[in-house]
């Protein structure tokens, strides 16, 4: 998704519907972090998608946030995922459902929906591209920034 391309809404409702929807999708991503049956990137780049067409000040918060900026910015531009961030999400996937599956529920079906639904996840995220690790942080004034690697150099030339 090009920012530049998209418009913001005309009519301050449309506009209003786009950002109420950004952030409800925000806060149901927010809250798969803690679920692993909810997919958490999925939602953030609805709510990213929301906000471009409803508030830019919302969009430019979301792409510059602290938590999910890095990671949307990578993904939306195809760079991929750290091997850091796929590590501790299928840790997290899988501690999360065992636990449920050991100690939520003794029905049969629930637990296999339940690992159904972790093994899909886990195949996911392996499939996602892995980001390599030639990124560096400097800081400029106050702001924290990233050195793009040799490699996303030469991918435009």
């Amino acid at each position: 998704m090009n920012a530049s391309e998209v418009k913001v809404a005309r009519s301050r409702l449309t506009r209003l519907l786009w950002t109420t929807a950004g952030t409800l999708s925000l806060a149901v991503g927010v809250v798969g972090i803690i679920l692993p049956v909810l997919p958490t990137t999925p939602f953030v780049l609805i709510a990213a998608a929301c906000y471009l067409r409803g508030s830019k000040r919302m969009y430019n918060w979301l792409v510059a946030n602290r938590y999910f900026g890095g990671y949307l910015r990578d993904y939306m531009e195809g760079r991929g995922v750290s091997k850091r961030a796929t590590v501790v999400s299928i840790a997290f996937l899988w501690t999360l459902i065992l636990l449920s599956v050991v100690f939520a529920t003794s029905d049969l079906i629930i637990r296999a929906v339940l690992i159904a639904v972790a093994v899909a996840v886990t195949i996911h995220l392996l499939r996602l591209r892995t980001r390599t690790r030639c990124r560096y942080n400097h800081r400029v004034g106050d702001h924290r920034t990233e050195a793009p690697c040799e490699s996303d150099l030469s991918e435009g030339s």
